[in-house]
C-alpha cells in the first residue's frame, strides 16, 4: 500500500498530476467517464498537455484507469481533482467532491493521506470533507491525514508544468500538513507548506481573483479608450516598459476556463456568510461577464458602419477555446457570443482546429474546414481566440472585414482590421 496512489478525476488537472506521480508511485486513475478510462488504458491522451507517449510510458510503469472506487482500499495516497462548477444560482456545486469523498469514506484505511485539489471556498475541506471521513475509530491527524493543495495548472504553458510549478500544501492538522508535504515533495520540484487548509484554499482564490480583477479593470480601460480614440494595446505595451510597479493584463471578449470566471464568485459567496460584501470582486465579475455582449454590440456597430445589418449577416468566428492553443472550451466567451449572434439573426460558422465540436445552447456545432481563399464569403471574421496555428497574414489579405478582440493582427496594417479597445473610425 505504501507505494500506491490514486487520482480521482482525470481531466486537465488530474491527468497531468497522475502522469507525473506515476514516475514515483504506482498510480490508479479513477474517473466516472468510461470513455476517458478506455482512452487512457489504450494509451491515448485527450488533453493537449499530456501526449500519448507520456500515457503509454506511465502504463509501462503500472498506471491504469478505472471507474471503480474499490481499489482505493489498496492505496496510501489519494488526490481529488474533480470539477467544482457553479450552480445556476451562482452557488458552489460541491456534488462532485461530495460524491468522491463518500466513496473514499467507504474504503478509508488507516494511514491514508487524502489531498483535495479541486477549487473550493475557504473552510470547505474542514467543514464539508472532514465530517464525511471521520469515524469512531478514525481520527484525523492520527489515523488518516487530510489536506488541501490548490491546483495551479496553466493549460498550454510549455515552461511551467505540473512538476516545476510550486505547490502549496495546507493540512487540517500539523501532522496532516507534514504527511501531504512529504508525499508531494517526493515527485514535485518545490512544495510550500502553509499553516492550515483554510490558508491554502484562500491562496487559490486570491491568485485567480487577482487576475479576474485586473482583467476587469483593463476591459473597462479598453472600453474607455475606444471612446477616446486611443489604442489600449499600445497603451499597455508602453506601460509594460516600466521595470517596477506594473504588470500587464490584456482585454478580450470575456474570460473563460474553469478557474478565473468561477473562483472570485466562490470567494464572494463565502464572504457573504461573514456579512462581508466584495464590491471590488463583484464589479470585476460584472464587467468581465458582460464582455461577450459588449463584443457583439461593438460588432453590430462595425457592421452598421459598413452598411451591413446584423440580421442575415454571415459571421466566421475564429476560436472556440477559452485561450490560445488549448482544446478546453469550458466557460469560453465564444459560446455566449455565438449564442447572442444567432439570437440576433446572424449566420454563424466557426473554425477552431483544437475544438472540432461544441454545443451552443441545445445545438451542436462543428468546426468548418477553412479555405483561406474563400474568406470573402463572410461579411466579417470575428477573432475570439488567437491560436498560433492561424495564418494571420493570409486571413488579413483575404477577409473583407476583421474584428480582432485579441490584438492578433497587431503586426498587420490593414484598414479592414478593427480592434477591440481601439477606435474603429478611420480618419
Amino acid at each position: 500500500m505504501n507505494n500506491k496512489a490514486a487520482v480521482i478525476g482525470l481531466g486537465y488537472v488530474g491527468l497531468p498530476l497522475a502522469i507525473e506521480m506515476s514516475k514515483k508511485y504506482q498510480v490508479i486513475g479513477i474517473d466516472i467517464d468510461k470513455n476517458k478510462v478506455a482512452e487512457l488504458n489504450s494509451g491515448n491522451s485527450y488533453i493537449n498537455d499530456v501526449t500519448d507517449q507520456e500515457v503509454q510510458e506511465a502504463i509501462k510503469r503500472g498506471f491504469f484507469a478505472t471507474t471503480e472506487y474499490e481499489i482505493l482500499s489498496t492505496v496510501k495516497y489519494i488526490s481529488i481533482c474533480v470539477p467544482t462548477p457553479l450552480r445556476k444560482t451562482k452557488d458552489p456545486d460541491m456534488s462532485y467532491i461530495l460524491s468522491a469523498v463518500k466513496e473514499i469514506s467507504k474504503y478509508l484505511q488507516k494511514g491514508q493521506v487524502i489531498v483535495l485539489e479541486s477549487t473550493t471556498y475557504p473552510g470547505a475541506t474542514e467543514e464539508i470533507i472532514l465530517p464525511c471521513l471521520v469515524k469512531k475509530d478514525m481520527i484525523v491527524g492520527r489515523d488518516f491525514f487530510l489536506a488541501f493543495s490548490p491546483e495551479r495548472v496553466d493549460p498550454g504553458n510549455k515552461k511551467f508544468r505540473t512538476k516545476n510549478i510550486p505547490k502549496i500544501i495546507g493540512g487540517v492538522t500539523e501532522k496532516c500538513t507534514s504527511e501531504a508535504l512529504a508525499f508531494y515533495s517526493s515527485f514535485l520540484d518545490r512544495v510550500i507548506p502553509v499553516s492550515s487548509a483554510r490558508v491554502a484554499e484562500m491562496v487559490k482564490l486570491l491568485e485567480n481573483t487577482f487576475r479576474a480583477v485586473n482583467i476587469g479593470m483593463v476591459n473597462e480601460m479598453a472600453m474607455m479608450c475606444e471612446r477616446m480614440g486611443i489604442d489600449i494595446w499600445e497603451v499597455i505595451d508602453a506601460a509594460a516598459t516600466k521595470p517596477f510597479g506594473f504588470m500587464p493584463f490584456y482585454p478580450g471578449p470575456g474570460i473563460g476556463g474553469h478557474c478565473i470566471p468561477l473562483d472570485p464568485i466562490y470567494l464572494s459567496w463565502k464572504a457573504k456568510s461573514f456579512n462581508f460584501y466584495n464590491r471590488f470582486i463583484d464589479l470585476a465579475t460584472d464587467i468581465n461577464s458582460n464582455m461577450p455582449r459588449y463584443t457583439v454590440n461593438k460588432l453590430m456597430e462595425i457592421l452598421n458602419s459598413k452598411g451591413i445589418p446584423i440580421l442575415g449577416s454571415k459571421i466566421l468566428v475564429l476560436g472556440i477555446a477559452y485561450k490560445r492553443d488549448v482544446n478546453d472550451w469550458r466557460e469560453s466567451p465564444s459560446i455566449e457570443i455565438i449564442k447572442l449572434l444567432i439570437e440576433l439573426g446572424a449566420k454563424v460558422s466557426y473554425f477552431d482546429p483544437y475544438v472540432p465540436q461544441c454545443v451552443v445552447g441545445n445545438e451542436k456545432f462543428s468546426s468548418i474546414n477553412l479555405d483561406y481563399s474563400k474568406l470573402q464569403y463572410w461579411d466579417c471574421v470575428l477573432l475570439l481566440t488567437d491560436h498560433s496555428c492561424y495564418d494571420y497574414d493570409i486571413i488579413a489579405k483575404n477577409a473583407r472585414l476583421i474584428f480582432d478582440t485579441r490584438n492578433a493582427f497587431k503586426k498587420i496594417n490593414n484598414l479592414n482590421i478593427i480592434k477591440l479597445g481601439a477606435s474603429y473610425v478611420k480618419k
